[in-house]
């Protein structure tokens, strides 16, 4: 909850807001977003993680992005990646990074529970996306049609295979 007024400020980003599916305008609508993340431990099906920036001078660190591991169920061989960074921080290999971190995190601990393979889906006009998929070796897999309203615009498939 300590992030919630950072969540606020970075969402206020005209180009985070074109991508989200989820909308932060207050501490109200951010306190309910941490709420849902932290469901999402407790029920062990989705993983969100902060990405925390080290400020030198300063014992806190700074919120520059969220990844998230979505969908993970026992037995089931996929599930989902997703990450957002702050725009502030963008430009500096943040969200490969984190993402990096995640997919390694997400091996290691579902794969003796049968995950497989890792999905990162964008809309095919995000090609901030597309890259940061490239630069962390999610391979393009396929163009998927549109699904209103969560993807009003056809988008991209891309798989990170656990061996790979």
């Amino acid at each position: 909850m300590e992030d919630v007024a950072a969540l606020v400020e970075v969402s206020r980003d005209p180009a985070l807001r074109q991508w989200a599916s989820s909308v932060v305008d207050d501490d109200a609508d951010g306190e309910r977003w941490v709420q849902a993340q932290q469901r999402g431990w407790a029920a062990g099906d989705r993983f969100g993680f902060a990405v925390l920036e080290e400020q030198p001078g300063s014992v806190r660190e700074q919120l520059v992005g969220n990844v998230v591991l979505k969908e993970v169920t026992s037995g089931k061989p996929a599930a989902e990646v997703g990450y957002w960074t702050a725009a502030h921080a963008r430009g500096r290999g943040v969200a490969p990074r984190a993402l990096e971190a995640l997919t390694g995190w997400a091996f290691d601990t579902f794969e003796a529970d049968g995950l497989e393979r890792l999905e990162l889906l964008h809309q095919v006009d995000n090609l901030a996306s597309c890259r940061v998929a490239q630069k962390s070796r999610y391979d393009f897999d396929s163009v998927l049609p549109a699904a209103p309203p969560s993807f009003p615009r056809d988008g991209h498939l891309h798989i990170r295979r656990a061996n790979a």
